[in-house]
């Protein structure tokens, strides 16, 4: 069995670059499907949920030429078909923007439902609107959604009944290509949403307003390459980071970031206590004192993210005083708070409400990782925590941190990988 095992208590010194964002890197990948010819990808993470999206265009039948761990060319010219393979779109939840990227080229698309992070429940239904919405027929059985079309996509106007990511970004994906105009209301406006509209436009797209409450996109009839594209520095690995250089009173120096993207993280860290330095790409994160005590209450950006919640409860487990995490995106998210019990924490989770009360230290334990962003705080706990801390179902962290291993150790971190009990140095 895989696991890392973290020997705490450590002080996290120096510097840490941050990889290019998955939540962008998911959406932009199967974006290039609307693309006629090649695209030219760079600060692509190297993670496996993005190896899993490209085994997934590489069975459609792109080409994939790879210039580095961080940068590849897709060639989508023979692409034939949009049936995609379900035994590999079940596996990742960001498979669904598959839909909306093959619709505007094909009559026909099939996935698997998508899988993922058990964060509770979370329903297509808003995917499957906007598609309706733009012309499209869709229906769910037997595990696959089957999506088609008699003639091409139609511009419409559409209004998310609940503010989503996903179907904000299968929305753009599948108007890129319609015909006539399409506008889209109280849709989501994280970066990740941003970084897919501009890709889209610097290969000819035309869409404005993301990152506000409306989306206004005229469709046209191909994409081309123009230049190569950058995807945006990770925010929630920025912030993750951010946060263990203050649960560890570290002094971590954060590069290739958007400081912009990370102002509710760095508004909490400043309230707990922490000292922070902002540059143009960077930002520093230092901790003198045991972290004060705060309440986080999640809402869509630019609320504070619930994909940095359970980083953030580590600082609540060992502050001075007792602290509140509100959930108002995913109902299953407190799960990892029984994992934290282990270790000493004293927390008490009800419904959508946790409260911490901070204890002096915490002890090392075995723990599980029950979701990528759950595993990340399982780290961070084993950092500040006195003993080894074996960390298990790992698979969910390597989704979406490249080399975290190599990152936390050249930050002053002991932390290893072992299989099977047979304990091996590994770049994560």
């Amino acid at each position: 069995m895989e696991k890392f095992t973290v020997h705490g208590p450590c002080k996290l010194e120096g510097e840490v670059v941050i990889s290019g964002a998955k939540n962008a890197a998911v959406a932009i990948l199967p974006a290039t499907l609307l693309v006629k010819g090649k695209c030219h990808l760079e600060n692509v993470p190297n993670i496996s949920d993005i190896r899993a999206y490209c085994k997934i265009l590489e069975s459609l039948g792109s080409k994939i030429e790879y210039l580095s761990p961080n940068e590849m060319i897709i060639d989508n010219t023979n692409i034939k078909t949009g049936i995609a393979s379900s035994e590999l779109t079940s596996k990742f939840r960001a498979s669904y923007y598959l839909l909306g990227a093959l619709l505007g080229n094909f009559s026909q698309v099939q996935i698997s439902l998508p899988g993922g992070c058990n964060l509770g429940a979370r329903p297509i239904d808003q995917h499957i609107k906007v598609l309706e919405k733009l012309g499209a027929t869709v229906e769910v059985k037997r595990g696959n959604v089957y999506a088609s079309r008699k003639e091409k996509l139609k511009g419409s106007h559409i209004f998310l009944d609940v503010v989503s990511v996903g179907a904000t970004m299968n929305a753009i994906l599948a108007a890129t290509l319609a015909e006539g105009i399409t506008v889209i209301e109280n849709v989501a406006k994280e970066p990740h949403i941003v970084d897919l509209a501009n890709f889209l436009n610097s290969m000819g797209a035309k869409i404005q307003g993301a990152g506000t409450d409306t989306i206004r996109i005229i469709g046209v009839s191909t994409l081309s390459q123009k230049s190569s594209y950058s995807i945006i520095p990770d925010q929630i690995e920025a912030g993750t980071f951010m946060v263990a250089a203050a649960a560890t009173k570290g002094n971590v120096l954060i590069k290739n970031c958007i400081p912009k993207h990370l102002e509710h993280i760095t508004s909490k860290l400043k309230e707990a206590g922490a000292i922070i330095d902002e540059y143009e790409t960077s930002i520093r994160v230092k901790m003198n004192e045991r972290p004060k005590a705060f309440s986080v209450k999640t809402m869509p950006y630019p609320g504070f993210p619930t994909d940095m919640q359970p980083q953030m409860s580590i600082l609540l487990c060992i502050c001075d005083g007792t602290g509140i995490i509100v959930e108002n995106i995913w109902e299953s998210r407190f799960q990892y708070t029984d994992e934290l019990a282990k270790m000493g924490a004293d927390i008490s989770a009800h419904g959508t409400t946790a409260i911490f009360k901070g204890v002096d230290k915490l002890y090392s334990a075995p723990v599980r990782a029950h979701d990528l962003r759950a595993g990340a705080a399982m780290i961070i706990a084993g950092l500040v925590a006195e003993g080894d801390t074996d960390v298990y179902d790992i698979h969910h962290i390597l989704r979406g941190y490249e080399n975290i291993t190599e990152k936390f150790k050249n930050l002053g971190a002991n932390i290893v990988y072992s299989n099977d009990n047979a304990e091996a140095e590994f770049d994560a």
